[in-house]
């Protein structure tokens, strides 16, 4: 039996993931309905948009996986939503290293 391991997800995913469950069930529980609402207000960009952006930010050194999942979902367009991002983190993101976040996120928005 494979046990299920916990891993990031993107809010696109949940969303789809709740909806399909929705489908197949008819209705969903409360706290499933809390998050599916979470999801569709929030989700920006479809799933398929979202797996390719975090799989591109990922390839970056200086981001780890959970940071890329943030960045999907927040989509940041300034300097200050990307230094939010990282400011509970260890690491710090210098001037050139937002500017090509920045420019990976731009790609998957217009």
């Amino acid at each position: 039996m494979v046990e299920n391991q916990a891993r990031p997800t993107s809010l696109a995913e949940v969303k789809n993931i709740l909806k399909k469950i929705e489908k197949e069930r008819g209705e969903l529980l409360y706290e499933q309905k809390i998050a599916l609402e979470h999801a569709n207000k929030f989700s920006k960009i479809p799933e398929k948009k979202t797996s390719d952006l975090i799989k591109e930010l990922s390839e970056l050194k200086f981001i780890q996986e959970l940071q890329a999942f943030k960045i999907a979902d927040m989509l940041p367009t300034t300097d200050e939503d990307v230094k939010t991002i990282f400011a509970k983190e260890r690491t710090t993101v210098g001037e050139k290293e937002i500017k090509i976040i920045l420019e990976i996120v731009s790609k998957y928005i217009n």
